[in-house]
C-alpha cells in the first residue's frame, strides 16, 4: 500500500507576489489563479478582491484542505463557481453518475457488471433499462415544468444552469485527455453535462432509500413464462426468487445533536453533525463548500456530490444537521394477478393491465461493437413492478413517497437563507421537500428544534393493521387488490398521498434534541414524542448507538464523563464526538472477561476446543475504546458480530429489553449462554485464520489509503467500517461511516465552527485532497472553519480562482 502521500508544497512567497501582481493584467482572461498573501485583507471580498460589475465575475477562494468559498453576485454565478470547483476535484465521479442516469452504461462498459454506484449485483443492462425508461417517460422534465413550490424556484433553476456551465467550463479548459484524475482521463464517457443531468442527480438522491436500491429489480422485471403454471414460476420457468423481507434501505445513518442554552457552558447553542455514509459511492459522498451572494445568501457546510446546495451546515445565526429517519418512505404492494395473465392485476374487482414501456438499450459487446436490445418496463397504479416474487398469481410493486420530489432543493435553499428556527420551520412546511431525513437545528436565541418533515406516506394505523398481508414467501407488503389500502392525504400536504406538517413530529427545546436514527420518541427523553402514526416510528426501541448518544449528553451535562466541568463547550463537543466510546463494551466487557476467566478453554462451532486465555487477558486490559491504537476492539467486534448473527438479539443479554427502561436495556452479556461461549471461541479462531493476534491494534486492520481509522460498528457513536486496504482501489476498497463532521457554536459574534471531511474533498487518488483530512481524523484533529471574509483572507495557503463568465 505504501506510505501516505505528503501534501503538495505551496508555492514560494515570491511567486505568490508575482502571481498576485499579474492578476490585475489578466482580469479580462477567462480564468486567473493566484495565491494571495495574508496581508491583503484590507480590501473587500473573499481573498481580498472586489467583485466585478454586473456579477459577471466569480471568485473561488480555496482555504486549507481545498475547501472552496464561492463568491458571486447572482445565482447563475454561484452555480457556475460551484460547478467549476467541484469539477476540479471530482470530475470523474459526476461524469460516471451521469452515464448511469442517461442509461448508457451498457454502451460504454458492456451489459454486465455493477452499475457504477457500488452495488455488485446491479447489472448495467438492468440499470440502463430503468434509467432509459425514466428519460423516455420524461419524468424529471415533467417535474421541472411545474411552478414552485412543486417545481424548482427561479433562483435554483439559474443556479443549476450555472453549475452545469461551470462544470463544462472546467472540462473545456482542461480537456478530457489532460484531466488530473487517471480514473477517467481520456475516456469517451466524460462529456459535457446539462441542467437536466443535474436535476436527475437530485431526483435520484431523493429516492435513494427506496426506489434506487431496487433499480436491478425494476430493470430486470419480466413476467413468468407460460410454462410456469403452478403459480411459482419465474421468467425462466424455474422457481421465482422472492425476497424474504422488505427491500433494505442502503447503509446510511447519522448522529445529530442540537444543544440549547441550558446544555452549554456558554449559553450559546451548538450543533453536532455526524452523518454515516459510504465513502466510495459517488452520490453518497459529501463535498464541503461555502456559498455567498452578498446580502442574499451566506451558507457554509456540505452537500452530496452533484447537488447544487449546502444540505448540512450553517449561516451566521442558524445551524442544522440531518439524520436518516426511522419513518417509512415507500410501500411495497402485493398485486393479485388476473388468472391466465401475469401482466394484469385485479384492483377493486376489475382487471387492470400493467403499463408497459419499451426501452431500447445500446450495448457494447466484447469486441467493441454496438447493438440495440429492446427491453420492457412494467408498472402499476402502485408503482413499478419488481422482478423478485413475480409469479403467475402475484407480483410486487414499490410506491416511493419521493417519486415526485424535486422540491428538496427549494427547501435547502430556503433553510440556508433562514436566520432563525421559525423561518427554518416555515421553509420546510412551505416546500415540504426534505426527502428522507430528520432535521435538528439551533439558532442564536439558544433554542433547538427537531422534526421529521420528510416525505412519509399517508397510511393510518388502521390501514396498516387491515392491509398488511401475512408474511409468506414474499416481502412484507400491503394488499394491492383494493384501493382502500392506497395512501390517503392530509389537507395541508403539498402533494397528495403524504402526511402534511400538522402530523409531523416536532420538538422545540432549550436543553437539547438528539437522534441516532432511532424513532422520534426519544429525541429528548424528558419530553417523549408520542401519539404518532405508526409509519413515523416503526421501532420505539433504542439501539446501542442511540443509547450511547443520550448517555454522552447526560454525562456531559452533569460533568461525569471525565471532560471537565459540566456543560458543553465547542471543545468538549468535539472531544465527545471523537471519544470513540463503545457502549456494548462498557456494559458487557466485564461479563465476557468473567466468562473466559472461569472457562479458559471453550468449544467452537466446529467442535474444536479453543484456548481463550490470551483473548481474555486482552479484553481485561482493553480500555473499551475504538481508537486506532486500541487493542481489544478488533477481538470484541469480531465476537460481537458473530454473536449478533446467532439468534435473536435480546436473548443473549444479561439484562433483556424492558420497555419501562428503554435507555438502559438490553445490556450486558450472559456468559452462561452457550451461544456466547461459542461466539468467543469462534472469534479467536477467526482472527487466527486471518493471521492476526488477538490483541491486534484497530489501526492495523482498519484503514483508508493506508491511514489507520478509529471507530467501529458494535455500539460505537463514531461509526466506521473499513478493511486494511480500503481506499486503495482494490476490490474490497469500500468503507462506511463518519463522513462530514461539523461542530458549530452560534455566538453573538458569529459562528465558530470546526469541520472534518474524513475522506477529503477529492475522490481522485492522485489529488493532495484525497486523504489529507483522513490523517486528521486518525489523529482526532479538526479543521477550524473560515467563514468571514477576513478569516478567509487570513489563510496563508489561500488560492483564488477568478472566473469571468
Amino acid at each position: 500500500m505504501g506510505e501516505p502521500r505528503e501534501l503538495t508544497k505551496r508555492q514560494s512567497r515570491s511567486l505568490v507576489r508575482r502571481l498576485a501582481a499579474a492578476a490585475a493584467t489578466l482580469c479580462l482572461a477567462s480564468a486567473t489563479v493566484a495565491t494571495l498573501p495574508a496581508t491583503s485583507s484590507a480590501v473587500t471580498g473573499q481573498g481580498g478582491e472586489t467583485m466585478a460589475e454586473a456579477g459577471h465575475t466569480v471568485r473561488i477562494s480555496r482555504t486549507e484542505y481545498g475547501v472552496p468559498h464561492i463568491l458571486a453576485q447572482d445565482f447563475d454565478g454561484l452555480g457556475y463557481g460551484y460547478g467549476y470547483a467541484f469539477a476540479q476535484d471530482n470530475v470523474c465521479e459526476l461524469a460516471d453518475h451521469v452515464v448511469t442516469l442517461r442509461g448508457e452504461r451498457s454502451r460504454f462498459f458492456g451489459p454486465d457488471g455493477q452499475s457504477g454506484e457500488g452495488e455488485q449485483d446491479r447489472t448495467n443492462l438492468a440499470s440502463d433499462t430503468y434509467y432509459g425508461g425514466q428519460l423516455r417517460a420524461g419524468t424529471v422534465r415533467r417535474l421541472l415544468a411545474r411552478k414552485a413550490p412543486l417545481g424548482p424556484t427561479t433562483e435554483l433553476r439559474r443556479m443549476v444552469e450555472g453549475y452545469a456551465a461551470g462544470y463544462n467550463r472546467y472540462l473545456r479548459d482542461t480537456g478530457v485527455d489532460h484531466l488530473p484524475d487517471p480514473t477517467c482521463k481520456g475516456m469517451p464517457w466524460v462529456r459535457p453535462i446539462t441542467a437536466l443531468d443535474l436535476w436527475s442527480v437530485v431526483y435520484d438522491v431523493n429516492r435513494v432509500t427506496a426506489t434506487v436500491p431496487l433499480v436491478p429489480d425494476i430493470g430486470d422485471a419480466k413476467p413468468p413464462t407460460a410454462a410456469s403454471s403452478s403459480g411459482t414460476g419465474s421468467s425462466t420457468g424455474a422457481a421465482a426468487t422472492a425476497p424474504t423481507r422488505t427491500p433494505a434501505t442502503p447503509d446510511i445513518g447519522s448522529n445529530g445533536w442540537a444543544l440549547g442554552r441550558d446544555a452549554t457552558r456558554t449559553g450559546n447553542a451548538m450543533v453536532l453533525a455526524n452523518p454515516h455514509l459510504p465513502w466510495a459511492v459517488g452520490y453518497f459522498r459529501f463535498y464541503q463548500v461555502q456559498l455567498t451572494i452578498p446580502g442574499t445568501l451566506d451558507v457554509s457546510g456540505a452537500g452530496l456530490y452533484g447537488t447544487p446546495l449546502v444540505e448540512i451546515g450553517h449561516n451566521s445565526t442558524l445551524a442544522w444537521t440531518h439524520t436518516a429517519t426511522d419513518a417509512q418512505h415507500a410501500s411495497v404492494y402485493a398485486l393479485k394477478l388476473a388468472p391466465g395473465d401475469p401482466t394484469s392485476y385485479v384492483l377493486d374487482g376489475r382487471t387492470v393491465p400493467m403499463d408497459r414501456r419499451t426501452v431500447p438499450v445500446t450495448v457494447r459487446d466484447a469486441d467493441g461493437g454496438l447493438s440495440t436490445v429492446q427491453r420492457t418496463l412494467y408498472s402499476s397504479k402502485f408503482g413499478p413492478v419488481l422482478s423478485t416474487g413475480w409469479t403467475t398469481t402475484t407480483a410486487y410493486a414499490i410506491r416511493d413517497a419521493n417519486t415526485g420530489n424535486l422540491r428538496s432543493m427549494n427547501t435547502w435553499l430556503a433553510m440556508g437563507k433562514a436566520h432563525d428556527l421559525s423561518r427554518l420551520r416555515a421553509a420546510q412546511d412551505s416546500s415540504q421537500g426534505v426527502p428522507w431525513t430528520y432535521t435538528l437545528a439551533a439558532d442564536t436565541s439558544g433554542g433547538t428544534y427537531f422534526t421529521d418533515s420528510s416525505a412519509v406516506p399517508h397510511l393510518t394505523d388502521a390501514q396498516l393493521r387491515r392491509c398488511t398481508l401475512p408474511e409468506g414467501d414474499g416481502p412484507t407488503a400491503l394488499d394491492g387488490s383494493t384501493s382502500a389500502c392506497a395512501w390517503g392525504s392530509d389537507p395541508d400536504a403539498l402533494v397528495p398521498g403524504l402526511y402534511g406538517p400538522s402530523h409531523q413530529p416536532k420538538s422545540t427545546r432549550t436543553d437539547y434534541v438528539a437522534n441516532s436514527n432511532n424513532g422520534p420518541q426519544y429525541v429528548n427523553p424528558e419530553a417523549p414524542i408520542t401519539g404518532l402514526p405508526g409509519v413515523y416510528d416503526t421501532d420505539a426501541r433504542l439501539d446501542e448507538r442511540a443509547q450511547l448518544g443520550l448517555r454522552m449528553i447526560a454525562q456531559r451535562r452533569d460533568g461525569t464523563d471525565g471532560l471537565g466541568a459540566p456543560g458543553f463547550t465547542e471543545s468538549t463537543l468535539r472531544a465527545s464526538m471523537l471519544g470513540n466510546r463503545v457502549l456494548s463494551a462498557e456494559t458487557g466487557r466485564d461479563d465476557v472477561v468473567a466468562l473466559c476467566r472461569a472457562h479458559p478453554t471453550l468449544t467452537a462451532t466446529d467442535g474444536t476446543p479453543v484456548d481463550v486465555s490470551q483473548a481474555c487477558a486482552t479484553l481485561a486490559r482493553w480500555d473499551t475504546r475504538a481508537d486506532t491504537t486500541s487493542r481489544g476492539i478488533v477481538l470484541w467486534s469480531t465476537f460481537h458480530n458473530l454473536l449478533a448473527a446467532d439468534g435473536p438479539f435480546d436473548t443473549w443479554h444479561r439484562v433483556p429489553y424492558d420497555p419501562a427502561h428503554p435507555l438502559t436495556t438490553p445490556r450486558g452479556v450472559n456468559g452462561d449462554d452457550p451461544r456466547v461461549q461459542r461466539a468467543l471461541a469462534d472469534a479467536v479462531q477467526e482472527l487466527a485464520a486471518d493471521g492476526l493476534p488477538v490483541d491486534v491494534a484497530l489501526g492495523a486492520v482498519q484503514k483508508w489509503d493506508g491511514i489507520p481509522l478509529p471507530g467501529c460498528d458494535v455500539g460505537c457513536f463514531d461509526v466506521v467500517e473499513a478493511g486494511p486496504d480500503s481506499g486503495t482501489g482494490t476490490p474490497t476498497a469500500g468503507a462506511f461511516g463518519s463522513s462530514f463532521l461539523m461542530t458549530v457554536e452560534l455566538t453573538p459574534d458569529g459562528p465558530r465552527a470546526h469541520t472534518l471531511l474524513t475522506y477529503g474533498q477529492s475522490a481522485n487518488p492522485a489529488s493532495a485532497h484525497f486523504s489529507d483530512q483522513t490523517r486528521l481524523f486518525a489523529r482526532k484533529q479538526w479543521v477550524t472553519e473560515r467563514f468571514t471574509p477576513a478569516q478567509i483572507a487570513g489563510d496563508p495557503t489561500l488560492e483564488v480562482t477568478t472566473l469571468r463568465r
